[in-house]
């Protein structure tokens, strides 16, 4: 119906290419123009100024000879002022774009490790753009936006990567793991110690009264009773305890039997051996 009152409709974001007898006339923009088709004017077509995406799937390998899938996004629209270069100078813009785009990532990933093709994907990216935007500019398209989205290496390579991973942080954990015994061997070797020491401190403490007790025991015993000697009270004493050790032994339910060589003249017996017995101990310090 447009073409037969000469009226033409172009949509938002759309212009049309106009050609008179075949050759180009003027680019229409949005809106309603005059067709005179009887004039040897003619709507060569329409082309889109809206941001599109080209997504690229490029397989190439790394400089450790590691074959990876590169993804880039390539995100471009036609300018208006250039919309006739645009519309006659490519026939198929996208298959244009993806040919530059192969170029450069497989320029320039097989120089990097993979490692430092996971770290450099904005330099890839920034390469890639700045090759597109020289090149199309000349053929009236803008380069927007360039990312690279993915780099997928072989299933094999990411099941060796993770396990290179694993074993890097089990390491760490053992290490970890290894150092913390470490300390609770030295914590407890110093508890120890110190328990030790304490104890040693207790038991000298108590020799220590045991031994103030007894010489205060014979210097009263002395006094009150007249006549005696030291040597009398540490028998005394010696008598007591043999007499008390016989008593808890004999009071305790559970002991094992014990066979002890006693008479009459046991007690002095125990308190001879026993006198000689610290004496020999003194003579030999």
């Amino acid at each position: 119906m447009g073409n037969l009152f000469c009226c033409v409709q172009v949509d938002q974001s759309t212009v049309a290419i106009k050609e008179r007898f075949g050759r180009f006339q003027e680019v229409l923009e949005p809106g309603c123009h005059c067709m005179p088709w009887f004039l040897g004017s003619q709507l060569a077509g329409h082309l889109s100024l809206r941001l599109q995406q080209l997504d690229v799937r490029c397989e190439t390998k790394t400089k450790d000879n590691v074959f990876v899938n590169v993804v880039a996004s390539i995100q471009y629209r036609a300018l208006g002022d250039k919309a006739n270069d645009a519309f006659y100078k490519l026939s198929n813009t996208r298959s244009q774009i993806q040919a530059y785009v192969f170029d450069v990532i497989r320029a320039s990933v097989p120089k990097l490790n993979l490692d430092d093709a996971f770290e450099q994907k904005n330099e890839i990216a920034k390469a890639v753009e700045d090759e597109l935007e020289k090149a199309m500019s000349a053929y009236g398209y803008e380069i927007v936006q360039t990312l690279i989205v993915d780099i997928e290496p072989d299933e094999h390579v990411k099941r060796a990567m993770n396990e290179i991973n694993a074993a890097a942080r089990l390491r760490v954990a053992a290490n970890e793991k290894a150092e913390a015994e470490k300390i609770l061997q030295i914590k407890r070797a110093e508890g120890e110690a110190e328990a030790k020491y304490l104890s040693g401190l207790g038991i000298a403490r108590q020799r220590q009264a045991i031994v103030d007790g007894l010489r205060d025991s014979v210097l009263g015993f002395s006094v009150n009773v007249p006549g005696t000697t030291a040597k009398d009270v540490m028998d005394m004493v010696l008598v007591t305890q043999y007499f008390d050790t016989m008593k808890e032994i004999g009071a305790t339910s559970k002991s094992s039997a014990v066979f002890i060589p006693h008479g009459p003249g046991a007690v002095r017996d125990v308190a001879t051996q026993i006198r000689d017995g610290l004496l020999q101990a003194s003579t030999h310090q």
